[in-house]
């Protein structure tokens, strides 16, 4: 998978997991790809001060990154 097809899986995957983010008035943003293995990401609006922010990127937003890009091996928030 080149670098181009990676970003257009990996907003492929937030795009799926956007609608559930802003029904908590939240929303996520693609920041970069380094080196085809490490997505960061921020996470805005009510996610911001969210408690549960984290689980939701393991759980939710990385798990879903690696279901269309399953040579990502870590998702972070860059606050």
């Amino acid at each position: 998978m080149s670098s181009e097809e990676l970003k257009i899986n990996v907003e492929k995957a937030l795009d799926e997991i956007r609608p559930f983010l802003q029904s908590d008035g939240g929303d996520i943003n693609l920041l970069s790809i380094d080196d085809d293995k490490l997505v960061k990401v921020q996470l805005t609006g009510a996610c911001t001060s969210c408690s549960v922010n984290q689980m939701t990127l393991k759980s939710g937003v990385e798990m879903t990154i690696k279901k269309y890009a399953p040579q990502i091996e870590r998702v972070i928030n860059v606050e």
